[in-house]
Parts: C-alpha cells; structure tokens; sequence
C-alpha cells in the first residue's frame, strides 16, 4: 500500500497576501485609533449631545400629547438653559458678598494676628529669629509686580469661559438635530437587516431610552430630596445662606457614590463658621442618617426601574468614566453600563427565543435587570 501523498507547501505568492493584509489590517487599525484620539473632543461632544437627547426625549414625548413638537422641543430647552442660569444666579450672589466680607476683613485679621503674636512669648521668639513680619512685608511688596501674572491667569480664565460656552452651545444644537431625526436614522439602519433582526435592534432602541430616561429622572428626583432636607436642616440651625449650599448638595448628590459624601462634608467646613460646634456635630448626625436611608430606602425605590446593575459593575463604569471625562464621565458611567447590560441581555434573548415569541418594538420595556425568557425546547 502506498503512502499517502505530500500535501502541497503553501505558495510564496499566498503567503505574500496573507502577510500584507494582516500589515494592512494592522495600520487601519492604527490610523483609525489615531483618528479618534485626534477627534476624541467633538467625538465626546456628539456623545454627550447623544446622552442629553435620549433624557429629554421623554420629557418631549410627555408635552407632545398637550402641544406641537416643536413647541414641546423648545420648551423642554427652555428648561435646560434655565436651569444652569437659576443655578448660578443663587451661588454667585453670596460668593461675591463672602469675598467683599474677606476683604474688608483683612486688616481686622491682620490686627488680631499681630496682637496674638505679640502676647505669645514662643511666637515673639519665632519672630525674633526668623523676621516673619518681615518676610510677609517683602512678600507683600512683590505683589504689584504680580499683577501682570494674575492678569494672565484671568485672561486663560476668560479663554476657558468662552471655549465652554462654546461647547455647550454646539452640544445642545447637536442635541437638538439628534432628538428629532436621530431615530429616524436608527430605524433606517435597522431596516436594513431582514425582519426579526430589525425587530430585535428597535426593540434595543426602546429599552434602551427608557433606562436613560429613568436613569436621568430618578437621579434628578434622588437629588431634588436631598437638596430640599438639606435645606430645611440649614434653615432649622440657621446657617448662612442655606440655599446656595442646597444647592451644592442637589449638584454634588447627582455625582454616583462620593456626590453626597463630598457634599455633606463642604456644608459642614461652612458649619464650622457658624454655631461650632453645635451646628457641625447636629450636620453630621444628620449627614449620615440621612446617607443612610438614601442608600437603603430612596435611591432603591426611585432606580428600581431604571438600571440594575450590579455593584461593582456601578464602581468599576464609574472609575472608568472619571478617570476618561472626569465628573461628567462619572454622570454618564452608570447610564452606559446599564445600556451595555441591556444589549448582552437583547442579544441572549434574541439568539435563544422563536422569532414569533420576541415582543415587538414600541411595547413597553420589561424591568431591567429581569432575566431574559427561556429558551425554547
């Protein structure tokens, strides 16, 4: 019997191919990372203006079945651009009265730190050896020769001032087009794929839309809560300029997991000014009751149909996202985890399930974080 034949060694020509299209393959890859990194700014704006869309679209939807679209539209950005105004015209106001309080205050405290020195016998010698009073005058003399260094500093303020406005000026046009021709889009794209597929992909589409709005009016709910006791707390202890700190708090407790914590710990600093330490340690008892019931009782209840993700996965998205956008990135984190979360659970559904039992889009979304039907005998 005679052997088996050889197989034939590859060509140099295939092998030639093969080696230039993995080369070819390689640098498409390279120059397409390349490009995001170049473009990662408006990249960013379109998913922030893509983010702000989905949120208001439900908002729209509401004031739709009372009035025009359009009418709906403008109104809910009405909202949007006043909201930052509001928010603004009540921190600005006493920032502004502090900071003429402190100057005013400056020769008094001056004053009063002479005179400390100057009864203390450690702090006379401290003086004597090392000509405090001195230096600080030496220093204080520099300070016209300064002023061209702050006036830079305020000009890259000024910059920066005009390059935000920009940006969010460009991201809510952006956000605009996106809430009225954005779907379109989409569902021509999924037509594009045969029937049940195209089922699958809107259905995507609803569920999820719905989580981001959820997601959007839940924290705003959980914040507005916290806002509004922080107030009637600062009120009831009488601490100074309690709405604007409310303010901060409704601000900072949108910010997942340190939000309130980072909050809680600027208005008690302000406490510290107020009635120490009475003011501070009723702040604080109150700060963590409160915290505490946030973490057990309200946020569960308000995001309990909009995202369920697990812990973890909520820490590591947030992580991930301050660490690549900063606080904007740690709004945005559990949204997109959620989002991610959503589309591995349509996909296993959609791959385990008869095409005749998927539901059809536009039906209401299930509860998110239910597990996906039973795949078929």
């Amino acid at each position: 019997m005679s052997a088996p034949a050889a197989a034939p060694a590859p060509t140099p020509w295939l092998s030639t191919r093969a080696i230039l299209r993995v080369v070819i393959t390689v640098l498409v890859c390279v120059l397409t990372l390349y490009l995001i990194y170049l473009l990662r700014r408006p990249i960013t704006w379109i998913f922030i203006a893509g983010f702000i869309a989905i949120a208001l679209s439900g908002p729209v939807a509401f004031l739709q079945r009372r009035m025009r679209r359009g009418a709906a539209v403008g109104l809910v950005y009405l909202g949007l651009i006043l909201v930052p105004v509001l928010i603004l015209s009540a921190l600005i106001p006493p920032i502004v009265t502090q900071g003429n309080n402190l100057a005013q205050s400056l020769p008094d405290y001056a004053r009063d730190v002479t005179e400390f020195v100057q009864d203390n016998r450690r702090l006379r010698e401290l003086e004597a050896d090392y000509d405090i009073t001195g230096k600080l005058e030496e220093q204080a003399g520099k300070l016209p020769a300064r002023l061209g260094d702050a006036a830079g500093v305020l000009s890259d303020i000024g910059v920066g001032v005009v390059n935000s406005l920009f940006a969010g000026i460009t991201i809510i046009v952006l956000s605009v087009f996106m809430l009225n021709s954005a779907r379109g889009w989409l569902d021509a794209f999924a037509d594009r794929y045969p029937p049940e597929r195209a089922r699958w992909i809107k259905r995507l589409y609803d569920r999820i839309g719905a989580t981001v709005g959820n997601y959007v009016a839940g924290a705003l709910v959980q914040a507005t809560i916290a806002g509004l006791l922080a107030w009637i707390m600062l009120m009831v202890l009488g601490v100074p300029y309690a709405l604007p700190l409310a303010v901060v708090v409704f601000l900072l407790d949108l910010v997942p997991l340190v939000g309130a914590t980072l909050g809680a710990i600027i208005v008690g600093v302000v406490t510290l000014f107020s009635d120490f330490p009475v003011d501070t340690i009723i702040w604080v008892i109150f700060s963590v009751i409160y915290q505490q019931v946030e973490n057990t009782v309200i946020q569960p209840r308000i995001q309990a149909r909009a995202v369920a993700v697990h812990p973890f996965v909520v820490l590591v998205s947030v992580l991930f996202g301050s660490t690549l956008f900063g606080v904007l990135g740690a709004l945005l984190a559990i949204p997109v985890a959620a989002a991610i979360q959503i589309t591995i659970r349509e996909y296993t559904t959609f791959r385990n399930t008869p095409a005749e039992d998927l539901p059809p889009p536009g039906e209401p979304p299930p509860r998110v974080g239910t597990d996906p039907p039973p795949a078929a005998a």
